[in-house]
């Protein structure tokens, strides 16, 4: 998307959606979240991924991963459970395949970064400093399915502001940091993350949660624990996204749970400036552009001209 775009007047009843995050301008503040979507091509068989505000490819790293052992997926009451241990084709293969894709489909294109540790990330960050198309980067530091890195540099404060100002410094894109729920202060977290100069924050992360099979005794996911994601989750989110929009002074994108046009709303007027669908993708593919339409018809039904105008409103 272009940094420097202005925002037009909406066509006759139909009101203003543009967002701009971190000096990026998106069409509109519905994004799709990390790890639920590739790179959009399978999705682009069911909807016009221009009409989103952004796609948020898969996590990438340095090398192609392979990912934890399966069983990776379970159901469960109001959500789902996964253990897939960031699985990806690594930074090569996603510039020569992925990202030339992505730069054809009109819409705002957010790379999420992983590693193990801080030289993995910075590998990755590096491998992309000169790729056009790309709008934000989104620094995955709380993924809890893999055993080093992810969740345990996302958990404490000293190690997200460090982590933080390394990715910034080598990052020709603008830095936004996913953050993890599984800690005891999302507000330290969050304020650790602008300490280190990021650019936004989004959040959550899925919990770290844990099935057993009765009958048979055992773990139903092969790495035994895994992340919740799902409608279970949301109040959680919002609480946090609530928190952290509070904490800081740099954009929020928020995530957790969107199944429906009222939890985008309620994750806005918590404070986010736009939001990630992620699990509801799984569901109903046409889930992001029915959550966008919902959106538009709550701000014509509520005589509000701009969905900025209920970034934070429940205040």
């Amino acid at each position: 998307m272009n940094t420097n775009e202005k925002k037009t007047a909406p066509a006759g009843n139909e009101p203003e959606m543009a967002v701009t995050i971190a000096g990026v301008t998106f069409k509109n503040p519905v994004f799709t979240c990390s790890g639920c979507y590739g790179a959009g091509q399978e999705y682009s068989e069911f909807i016009d991924l221009s009409k989103l505000g952004a796609v948020t490819a898969k996590g990438i790293a340095d090398v192609p991963w392979e990912g934890n052992p399966t069983p990776r997926v379970c159901e469960i009451p109001s959500g789902m459970m996964n253990c897939i241990g960031l699985q990806n084709p690594g930074v090569k293969v996603f510039k020569e395949r992925d990202l030339p894709f992505l730069r054809e489909q009109n819409t705002g294109v957010i790379v999420n970064v992983v590693g193990h540790e801080e030289d993995e990330y910075l590998r990755v960050i590096d491998a992309l400093q000169d790729e056009e198309g790309i709008d934000l980067l989104e620094i995955n530091i709380s993924c809890p399915n893999v055993k080093n890195g992810g969740l345990s540099l996302g958990t404490d404060p000293k190690q997200v502001e460090a982590i933080t100002r390394a990715c910034k410094e080598h990052a020709k894109q603008p830095v936004m940091m996913k953050l993890s729920p599984n800690v005891t202060d999302i507000k330290e977290i969050a304020k650790a993350a602008e300490a280190g100069g990021a650019d936004a924050v989004s959040l959550i992360n899925s919990l770290t949660g844990m099935k057993i099979d009765v009958e048979r005794q055992t773990f139903v996911l092969a790495n035994k624990t895994g992340g919740m994601s799902g409608p279970a989750i949301h109040p959680l989110a919002v609480r946090m996204v609530y928190e952290a929009s509070h904490a800081v002074h740099i954009p929020v994108v928020g995530m957790g749970g969107i199944v429906k046009a009222e939890d985008a709303i309620e994750m806005m007027l918590a404070g986010a400036s736009a939001v990630s669908v992620g699990m509801a993708n799984f569901v109903n593919p046409y889930a992001p552009l029915e959550i966008l339409d919902g959106m538009k018809q709550y701000l014509i039904r509520h005589g509000i001209r701009d969905v900025n105008e209920i970034v934070g409103a429940v205040h």
